[in-house]
C-alpha cells in the first residue's frame, strides 16, 4: 500500500465530495468553504476550477452536460463553459438555518442529498431525493450533519450518516422508486476517534469511509464490522472515492484545520491539511459513479 499527496491538485479549505469521471479519467471535488468546484487530471497534473456564488455541499456530473451542485439553499445546475449557475430545485419552506451538504447519484440517475444544521447542533436536516423530473422528495428526517451517502453494489442497501451522532445508518432501498425505509444502525465511529464523513462502496460491498478528526480511512464489511483501518497523513480526511483507469485507487480529500476557526473550532495547523491524497495497493476496486439523468 502507498499513500501519495497530490501536490499538483488544488488545495482546499474544506475538500469534500470527490467524484471520479470514468469518461474523462478525471477527478472532480468541491471546496465547501472556498466555494469552488475543482477538476483534476492525475495524468497531466493539470486542473481547472469554477467559482460558485455560495457555500457548496456536493456536486454530481450531469448526463446533459455540466454538473448539478448542492448550494446552501437548493440544487443548481453548473455550466462548465460559462461557469453560470441556475436554480434547479429548492424545497418549499426551507429553514434558513439549514443548508444542503453531501450528496450522490443512485444507479437510476437520481441525486440523493442531505441537509445539515449550519450550526451543527439540532436535528433539523432531511434526506432528499432529486428525481429526474427535478422534483424533491423527503426520504428521511431528524438528521443533524448529513454525510456519506452510498449504495451497496446490488442497490438494495442505502448508507447514510449523521456525523454529530457518530452514526452510520443502513436503509432498505427501492431502486425502482428511489425510496428508503427501515433505517437501522450500521456502525458507530465513536471508538475510532472521529466522525463519519464521506464514503463510497467497492465491488465487494465494503464501505470505505473517511473518519474526520480521526486520521483514518476505514473499510466496513457489509455486516458493519471493520475489515481494515488505514492511518492517513492528516487528521481531517473528509471524503473518499475510487478512481484511476482500473478504479483501484482511493482518492481522499481533506480539510485545512485553519478553515474551522469560523466555526469556533481551534485546531493546530498541519502540513497537508486541505490537500488531496491517493492510496494505491488496496486490492479493492470501486464502481463507476453514475451521472444525474435529469
Amino acid at each position: 500500500m502507498k499513500i501519495t499527496r497530490l501536490d499538483s491538485a488544488p488545495k482546499c479549505l474544506v475538500g469534500e465530495g470527490p467524484v471520479w469521471d470514468v469518461r474523462e479519467q478525471a477527478l472532480y471535488f468541491v471546496d465547501i468553504a472556498g466555494r469552488n468546484v475543482h477538476r483534476y487530471d492525475p495524468r497531466s497534473g493539470s486542473s481547472h476550477s469554477w467559482s460558485l456564488p455560495g457555500v457548496i455541499g456536493s456536486m454530481a456530473l450531469r448526463e446533459k452536460g455540466g454538473a448539478i451542485v448542492a448550494l446552501a439553499d437548493g440544487i443548481y445546475t453548473l455550466d462548465f463553459k460559462s461557469g453560470a449557475t441556475q436554480l434547479l430545485a429548492r424545497p418549499e419552506g426551507l429553514d434558513p438555518q439549514v443548508q444542503f451538504n453531501d450528496g450522490k447519484v443512485d444507479r437510476r440517475g437520481r441525486f440523493v442529498v442531505g441537509t445539515t444544521d449550519s450550526k451543527a447542533k439540532a436535528p433539523l436536516g432531511c434526506v432528499y431525493v432529486l428525481d429526474t423530473d427535478h422534483s424533491l422528495t423527503v426520504i428521511d428526517t431528524n438528521i443533524t450533519i448529513s454525510n456519506g451517502p452510498c449504495w451497496s453494489p446490488d442497490n438494495r442497501t442505502f448508507y447514510f450518516s449523521d456525523s454529530l451522532r457518530n452514526a452510520i445508518y443502513a436503509y432498505d432501498y427501492d431502486i425502482a422508486t428511489g425510496r428508503a425505509s427501515n433505517r437501522r444502525d450500521f456502525a458507530s465511529t465513536e471508538a475510532l476517534g472521529g466522525i463519519p464523513d464521506g464514503a463510497t462502496v467497492d465491488t465487494e460491498g465494503r464501505m470505505w469511509m473517511a473518519i474526520c478528526n480521526g486520521r483514518k480511512v476505514v473499510a466496513f464489511r457489509p455486516d458493519g464490522s471493520i475489515e481494515r483501518t488505514i492511518e492517513t497523513p492528516v487528521n481531517l480526511p473528509a471524503s473518499v472515492m475510487f478512481g484511476g483507469p482500473k478504479l483501484d485507487q482511493l482518492f481522499v480529500t481533506s480539510i485545512d484545520p485553519l478553515a474551522l476557526k469560523g466555526l469556533g473550532i481551534i485546531k493546530p495547523p498541519e502540513e497537508g491539511g486541505g490537500m488531496t491524497f491517493v492510496i494505491e495497493g488496496l486490492n479493492a476496486q470501486g464502481l463507476p459513479e453514475p451521472r444525474y439523468a435529469g
